[in-house]
């Protein structure tokens, strides 16, 4: 027999998904006739509301799913503050969290539900087409995603402005006279999964450069060569002001050595912007200009519509695409405006 979900039900009564919800837990007042839809719709589809979803009810597991893939094109390191942001946030809710590492796709998300384990789920590592996606929108707990794909089939999505960013980087560049800019190019890896975020990132910037005027080429991925890529960025200096813009924020602080390698100073030669968080920033040498890439800021944000969604009573009603907004900070490596 199938196993017919709350999205189902909905879709039978005519109703929104977390109609379903309030009929189910009693959390919002909902009209006679409504609740009499929902009702019928149940009974047509012979549906028993699951454990995890009749958790507001008493029976939660109070336990958060976090699904995560490792060594797949990601950034291993830099997922750990998204991670620990995340549990710090469970606890403060009196809930634990069940890290999901393997690289089970679709088939550990209908583990995590089928088996009652977590009252909701934080998907990260997020694909520009993720198959994984219409999977967890057809699941009966709340799914939230860090990263925005192409289509986010009607879950909640909160993550950085990475198109803003992007555009900030570019502006920078532009308002301070330069005459090219080089993006240097994500690993190899993550283009080829085509990672949410690089795409949005590429696009926003070739998008920025044509409308400020300014010619803009993504050079190929570093994967480590730091030396390479400083060697094909110098051989672009052909006697105008070249800005490049580092992404990746692994790959910030080795290509800043191999340019001091070669005596070249970022912010008198040439001007470098990092998307990194602001502590990486502040703390390389030389500190370099940053727009912001603060992965706590992004958690801290997820979780509270995580926790929303468990309970759409306790706060205000959160924004289906949630975009935490970066900011530059001006620091050493970018070439002042020249004077007239």
């Amino acid at each position: 027999m199938a196993a017919f979900t709350s999205k189902d039900v909905a879709r039978i009564a005519g109703v929104s998904q977390s109609t379903v919800s309030y009929v189910m837990t009693g959390k919002r007042p909902i009209s006679e006739r409504t609740r009499q839809r929902v009702l019928d719709a149940m009974e047509q589809l012979t549906y028993e509301p699951h454990s995890g979803a009749r958790s507001l009810a008493g029976r939660r597991t109070r336990v958060v799913g976090l699904v995560v893939r490792f060594g797949i094109g990601g950034d291993a390191f830099g997922l750990l503050p998204f991670i620990e942001t995340i549990a710090n946030s469970a606890r403060a809710h009196d809930h634990e969290v069940l890290l999901v590492t393997a690289d089970e796709g679709s088939a550990g998300l209908r583990r995590l539900a089928g088996r009652a384990l977590c009252d909701a789920i934080i998907m990260m590592d997020i694909e520009e087409q993720d198959d994984r996606v219409p999977v967890a929108a057809a699941l009966s707990v709340p799914v939230v995603l860090i990263g925005v794909p192409a289509d986010p089939a009607g879950l909640h999505c909160v993550d950085l402005d990475f198109e803003a960013a992007a555009r900030m980087a570019v502006d920078e560049l532009a308002d301070t006279g330069h005459d090219e800019i080089v993006v240097v190019g994500y690993p190899a890896p993550a283009m080829e999964r085509g990672l949410n975020y690089v795409g949005r990132v590429l696009r926003s910037a070739r998008r920025q450069a044509q409308v400020r005027g300014l010619p803009l080429t993504v050079t190929e991925p570093v994967d480590g060569r730091e030396a390479d890529a400083a060697d094909q960025l110098l051989a672009r200096r052909t006697g105008g002001r070249l800005g490049v813009v580092v992404p990746h924020s692994d790959a910030i602080v080795p290509l800043l050595n191999a340019l001091r390698k070669r005596d070249v100073v970022p912010g008198r030669d040439i001007s470098l912007i990092g998307l990194s968080s602001d502590r990486e920033a502040e703390q390389s040498d030389p500190p370099y200009t940053n727009v912001s890439q603060e992965p706590r800021d992004v958690s801290r944000r997820a979780m509270e519509t995580l926790f929303w969604l468990l309970d759409p009573g306790s706060g205000v009603e959160r924004p289906v695409i949630d975009l935490v907004a970066p900011r530059l900070t001006r620091r050493t490596t970018v070439m002042p405006t020249p004077s007239n």
